[in-house]
């Protein structure tokens, strides 16, 4: 199945108690994880049919200090919303 077509849309983003000056590192963060999450064809080929979610809550998930804590926050953010998106 491997040129599969992946498009997410996230239409927003609401980042309560995230300082405004992290959240570009948060939001680069989660581009970065899900970039990377969703070029890798193996993995894309486990997902299935498509399909939309018009919410995906997550729940609670630590965050780090700073400008770094915040970035990794946004990878650990893109992994759980790859994880929450599968059927």
């Amino acid at each position: 199945m491997s040129g599969r077509k992946v498009t997410l849309t996230i239409d927003r983003l609401v980042l309560r108690g995230v300082d405004p000056l992290d959240q570009r590192a948060l939001a680069d963060g989660l581009r970065t994880e899900l970039a990377r999450v969703l070029s890798d064809t193996a993995r894309r080929d486990g997902f299935g049919p498509s399909r939309r979610t018009p919410m995906l809550q997550l729940g609670r998930m630590p965050m780090e200090p700073g400008l770094v804590g915040t970035k990794n926050f946004g990878g650990s953010l893109g992994r759980a919303i790859v994880k929450g998106g599968k059927p």
